[in-house]
């Protein structure tokens, strides 16, 4: 879990618009010619998990807890699957998102969480009865 500083809050709202902004987003399909593939967007093409990816990635790189970034794969609101980058913090869960420059406590986003990463390792904890979706890229 991370305390939520002032500081913390303009790095969160930074990296998210930065990647935002600055890779494209491509489905694994029309990128890599395969159905999911998850990777870094190191050719400034990517779907929502590999943007997402590269988020946590310079989040940890200024020195956050991987633990309390967790990739999480939600329905967004056409209820097509779509991964998001989960923020643990002190005060609450936030979202950063691909599909929007803000970042947003979870509940206001109005996505249905399926699942996220789990405190442990590669496990998921399942947070809604549907079945996960598989995640594409969307504008």
């Amino acid at each position: 879990m991370i305390s939520l500083t002032p500081h913390i809050w303009r790095t969160l709202a930074t990296i998210n618009e930065r990647v935002n902004t600055t890779i494209k987003p491509l489905s694994d399909q029309e990128h890599w010619g395969v159905v999911d593939r998850w990777d870094y967007p190191d050719d400034g093409y990517g779907d929502c998990e590999d943007i997402q990816l590269l988020k946590r990635k310079l989040l940890i790189e200024v020195g956050l807890p991987r633990r309390a970034l967790r990739m999480t794969v939600v329905l967004d609101e056409v209820r097509a699957g779509h991964a998001v980058l989960m923020v643990r913090t002190d005060r609450g869960e936030f979202i950063l998102d691909n599909q929007r420059s803000s970042v947003l406590p979870w509940n206001d986003t109005g996505y249905e969480f399926i699942k996220r990463e789990g405190a442990e390792g590669h496990s998921w904890v399942t947070l809604s009865p549907h079945p996960a979706p598989i995640v594409t890229a969307n504008r």
